[in-house]
C-alpha cells in the first residue's frame, strides 16, 4: 500500500513526541517534517507537498487560519488536521471556513487522531467507503410553483463555494426537470445513463458523468431527456445511485417533483435533511401542513424536516408567526421576494449570485448555505468534544 506523508506542527516537545508515538502505530505513515508554527513551516510544506498536515493552531489562532488558507490555495489537495485547546463553536466553524476538514480538541484522544488519519487515507487512496459523512438534502413541496428548483440550484452552488467541497445537484423531477434550464447547460449524460452503470461506477466515473458547472465544485446530474427513459427508472436504482453518490460527494442536493410517487419517497427516505418549501398564502400553508402529516406517517423524525418560506415579504398580510402557529413548527429560513433578480436569473439561466451578488436574495442563499454547513460540521465534531475524562487522561497530549 502507498505510504502517506505527514508534516507535524507542534511547539510543545512532549506533545510532539506523543504525536509521533501514536503515528508509529500506522505502518503507512511517513513523517517528512516538523516545525513549531504554521508560519515557520509554510515554505517547507509548499516545497515537500505532504499528504497530511497535523497542526496545533492554539496560539495566534487567527494567524494560523490565514496560513491555512494560504497553504490550501497553493496545495488544495493537502488534508489538514487542526488541534486546539479552544474548541468553542466559533473556533470550529472558523476552522471549517479556513478549509480545515478535521478538528480535534486538545487534549487529543489517540483514537480520534487515528480515525481522522484513516479517514484521509481512504480519501487520498481512493478507498473512501464511508458513506456516513456525506449529507443528502432534498428540496420538496407538494405544491408546484413555489420555487424549489431555484432553491436547489442556488443552495447547491453556494454550498460548493462556501465549503470548498464537491456538491452533487440531482434532478429527480423525471418528467419536467428544470435544473439544466436554470443553469443553461446541456450535459452529455443524465441519470438514465448513470443508473445503467451504477454497480460498476467509481469516483472517476461519477465525476466524468455528472456535469461540472463552470469550474465550480457543483456537479449536475440531469433528468432524462425523454419520458420513455424516465419511466424505466426504478426506486431501487435511485437508492443505489444515492448511495454511490455518497461515496464521492460530501453534499448531495436533490430536486424532486411535487408528488409523493415512489421515486420521490425514495429520495425523501434516503435524505438526512428535507427542506420543505412554502409560500406565505393560505393554500401553500395548508399544503405544507399536509406534507408534515405525510412525513409523520412515513415515520420521519421531526428534526429531519426544516421549513423554508420562499418569496418572503415583511408586509405580507399573513405573518411568519401565523404560519408557525398553523403548522405547529418553526420556520427555519426566509428567502426574500426579489422578483427582478430571480426572474432575470431564470431567464438568463444563471444563479442569482451571478446576476447580482449583492442582492438580498443572493445574500440569503449564502447565509442559508453557511448555516446548513456550519450545523453539519458542528455535528461532525460533537462526538470528539463529548469526551470520556478517563480516556483523556490515558491518551493525553
Amino acid at each position: 500500500m502507498q505510504n502517506l506523508s505527514v508534516y507535524l506542527v507542534e511547539k510543545d516537545t512532549t506533545a510532539l513526541q506523543l504525536l509521533k508515538m501514536y503515528l508509529k502505530e500506522l505502518d503507512y505513515i511517513d513523517i517528512i517534517g516538523e516545525n513549531e508554527t504554521l508560519e515557520a513551516a509554510h515554505s517547507e510544506i509548499i516545497k515537500t507537498t505532504p499528504d497530511i498536515v497535523i497542526a496545533n493552531i492554539s496560539d495566534n489562532i487567527n494567524k494560523n487560519y490565514e496560513m491555512t488558507e494560504t497553504i490550501l490555495k497553493r496545495l488544495p489537495s493537502v488534508k489538514i488536521i487542526a488541534m486546539a485547546a479552544d474548541y468553542s463553536t466559533d473556533t470550529i466553524i472558523r476552522a471549517m471556513r479556513a478549509g480545515i476538514r478535521e478538528f480535534l480538541p486538545k487534549p487529543i484522544i489517540k483514537d480520534n487522531l487515528l480515525k481522522s488519519i484513516d479517514k484521509f487515507k481512504n480519501q487520498i487512496l481512493g478507498d473512501n467507503t464511508d458513506e456516513n459523512n456525506s449529507k443528502v438534502l432534498t428540496i420538496f413541496s407538494n405544491k408546484g410553483g413555489v420555487g424549489k428548483t431555484s432553491i436547489a440550484v442556488n443552495l447547491a452552488l453556494e454550498l460548493a463555494n462556501i465549503t470548498k467541497e464537491k456538491v452533487a445537484l440531482v434532478d429527480l423531477n423525471m418528467h419536467l426537470g428544470d435544473v439544466t434550464t436554470f443553469l443553461d447547460i446541456k450535459p452529455s449524460f443524465d441519470i438514465s445513463y448513470l443508473v445503467k452503470k451504477i454497480d460498476s461506477a467509481d469516483e472517476e466515473f461519477m465525476l466524468s458523468t455528472l456535469e461540472q458547472y463552470n469550474n465550480t465544485g457543483m456537479y449536475v446530474l440531469a433528468d432524462p431527456p425523454y419520458m420513455e427513459e424516465a419511466k424505466k427508472i426504478q426506486p431501487n436504482e435511485i437508492q443505489k445511485t444515492i448511495n454511490k453518490l455518497r461515496t464521492t460527494f460530501p453534499y448531495i442536493i436533490i430536486d424532486t417533483n411535487s408528488t409523493f410517487d415512489a421515486i420521490t419517497v425514495t429520495a425523501l427516505d434516503n435524505s438526512d435533511l428535507i427542506l420543505l418549501v412554502s409560500a406565505i398564502n393560505v393554500p401553500a400553508v395548508r399544503n405544507c401542513q399536509r406534507c408534515l402529516d405525510a412525513f409523520d406517517r412515513l415515520g420521519y423524525e421531526e428534526e429531519k424536516t426544516k421549513i423554508i418560506v420562499n418569496r418572503y415579504m415583511e408586509n405580507d398580510d399573513i405573518k411568519i408567526e401565523d404560519v408557525e402557529k398553523a403548522i405547529d413548527k418553526p420556520v427555519y429560513w426566509r428567502i426574500p421576494n426579489n422578483y427582478y433578480t430571480i426572474t432575470s436569473a431564470i431567464c438568463k439561466g444563471k444563479p442569482v449570485s451571478v446576476i447580482n451578488n449583492d442582492s438580498n436574495i443572493a445574500k440569503s442563499y449564502r447565509e442559508l448555505a453557511t448555516n446548513i454547513s456550519d450545523n453539519i460540521y458542528r455535528q461532525s465534531v460533537i462526538k470528539k468534544i463529548n469526551r470520556n475524562p478517563l480516556a483523556v487522561l490515558e491518551n493525553l497530549i
